[in-house]
């Protein structure tokens, strides 16, 4: 049971992962009104979106 447990956890770790990605991927992507709208600059778009999936 420890075993599955641990497999479980890695697949939520990995998916969390998986959709930092996304989610960052998503940001470089978005027109200039709608990162206005958020409150992020192109250039800190660019930041986020450049960094590695691991990288918080």
């Amino acid at each position: 049971m420890i075993i599955i447990e641990m497999f479980r956890r890695l697949l939520l770790r990995l998916n969390e992962l998986l959709q930092r990605q996304r989610s960052r991927r998503e940001l470089v992507t978005l027109d200039e009104r709608a990162l206005k709208d958020i409150g992020v600059s192109r250039k800190d778009a660019f930041l986020e979106g450049s960094k590695s999936f691991w990288s918080r």
